[in-house]
């Protein structure tokens, strides 16, 4: 009897392992092939490793210049901070960039209306497609980009209003879209940038503060605070957080985290029923 009783706790306690495992292992990655305007483009997807009741949540993570989707989820790793979410990291095109004139590597568009489109049309038709295989939030739809990808990020950000519910760029040097559109941010910035300068990052932080109508003054984010950020409070329902970490043009180890700590404080407000 005692043997018996002994092995029946011998194997509850294997299962319980074996299913703390499977839980906590990240799915396999899938690529995502699309023909956008006659192009293919790819994305890597992470689907989500629980269900969320509401829906999951998606996030987009758009590489650096001279990068690529591999490694943007090594880096940005969303999809180990968010098992819910469904994590989305494209692959940019050959892009030219202040420091790729002939645009030999991949990267992002910087404007509306600059290489037709293209990488607006591919988040379209990316975005359309996730909550195609997914059963997602649409209230819950984030991005994070570092450099050239934090550049789109906030280009994201201006050009489909109402879609993003917050962002969180990395060494981004211009937010010239978000001119008069409100949107949580959580910029993240090295003091030690050479690439994109510190000071360039400043600047930028302060327009989109202004943007957002957030306080002069800032104040620790979150309970416990949070090493590193400091958080401005806006009076639109726009909130700035910046990250000020004391390396240089990186997306540090601490910020994917943050990050998802910061969108799993924002939604987008529910579109009105019809008239």
């Amino acid at each position: 009897m005692f043997l018996r009783t002994a092995l029946l706790i011998f194997i509850a306690g294997v299962l319980v392992l074996t299913l703390q495992v499977l839980v906590s292992r990240t799915p396999e990655p899938v690529t995502l092939a699309l023909t956008i305007d006659g192009v293919t483009r790819t994305a890597i997807i992470y689907p989500p490793a629980r269900l969320a009741a509401q829906g999951a949540p998606v996030v987009f993570g758009f590489h650096s210049h001279g990068s690529n989707g591999h490694h943007a989820a090594t880096s940005f790793r969303i999809q180990e901070n968010w098992r819910e979410a469904v994590v989305v990291y494209p692959e940019g095109l050959p892009t030219p960039g202040r420091t790729d004139p002939e645009g030999l590597d991949s990267g992002w568009q910087s404007r509306t209306g600059e290489l037709a489109d293209r990488d607006l049309k591919f988040f379209d038709a990316l975005l359309a497609e996730v909550r195609r295989r997914y059963q997602t939030d649409p209230q819950r739809t984030y991005a994070t980009g570092h450099s050239n990808g934090a550049g789109f990020t906030y280009l994201l950000a201006a050009a489909r209003p109402g879609v993003l519910a917050a962002i969180a760029p990395s060494a981004g040097e211009s937010a010239a879209g978000l001119a008069s559109r409100p949107i949580p941010v959580l910029h993240i910035a090295g003091e030690q940038d050479v690439i994109t300068p510190f000071a360039t990052q400043e600047l930028v932080m302060a327009q989109v503060r202004k943007v957002n109508g957030c306080d002069a003054t800032p104040r620790p984010w979150g309970e416990p605070p949070a090493k590193d950020c400091q958080l401005y409070a806006s009076n639109l329902g726009a909130p700035f957080v910046a990250l000020i970490h004391p390396d240089g043009h990186v997306y540090p180890s601490e910020a994917p985290a943050l990050v998802v700590r910061f969108f799993q404080e924002h939604t987008t407000p529910p579109t009105p029923p019809a008239a």
